[in-house]
């Protein structure tokens, strides 16, 4: 007997609008965000800062954190992708005439940073990684704080940043931005680090 396919009702921009949760839908299926702590926090504003400080000189788009949800070009009757990114960034070119910034962007970001937390879902994390950069997101950072480590992922392939010293590429999208060293985005309290290695 072959196994029988339930059909789950279309997620609409409404119903995403209506619910009361933080919630993402990945591949048509909404998820309840992992609500992220304090060191999540400080890692985006440490993204965050320097990128709305080089935009200050360079206006060519605007950086946000944590709060921008993206229908990634899914039609408001079934969407079947939208993300929350801990930090985006949008060309100004890129903003959708007659888009009402207070409303989710129908798009995808040029730059989405993604913060694992520790009950993050690898595979959703995957999923969502692959669908940005399929609907047209020029860089993903996927950012491990337990790891210290970022992974800039990018059409022409993925570099990995695990080293202190390590300076983030990041002339494809900020040209002759200061150095952001992987030291800068990890700068965390000494009571987030020791909390870290307690966790090791």
């Amino acid at each position: 007997m072959a196994d029988q396919i339930i059909e789950h009702p279309p997620i609409t921009l409404d119903d995403l609008l209506a619910n009361e949760a933080r919630v993402e839908i990945v591949d048509g299926e909404m998820i309840e965000m992992t609500a992220g702590g304090m060191t999540n926090g400080i890692i985006g504003m440490n993204i965050g800062t320097p990128l709305r400080l080089y935009l200050r000189e360079n206006p060519i788009g605007a950086v946000a954190q944590d709060n921008v949800t993206f229908l990634m070009f899914s039609p408001a009757r079934r969407l079947k992708d939208s993300f929350v990114p801990d930090v985006c960034f949008i060309f100004n070119e890129n903003v959708p005439p007659g888009w009402n910034p207070e409303t989710p962007h129908p798009g995808v970001p040029d730059l989405a940073v993604e913060i694992v937390s520790p009950n993050d879902n690898p595979e959703v994390v995957i999923k969502k990684r692959q669908t940005y950069l399929a609907k047209g997101t020029r860089e993903v950072w996927v950012i491990y704080p337990r790891a210290r480590e970022v992974q800039q992922f990018m059409a022409q392939g993925v570099k990995i940043y695990n080293n202190m010293e390590d300076v983030i590429d990041t002339s494809g999208l900020f040209p002759n931005m200061p150095p952001l060293t992987l030291a800068d985005i990890f700068d965390l309290p000494v009571w987030a680090i020791k909390s870290h290695e307690d966790e090791a």
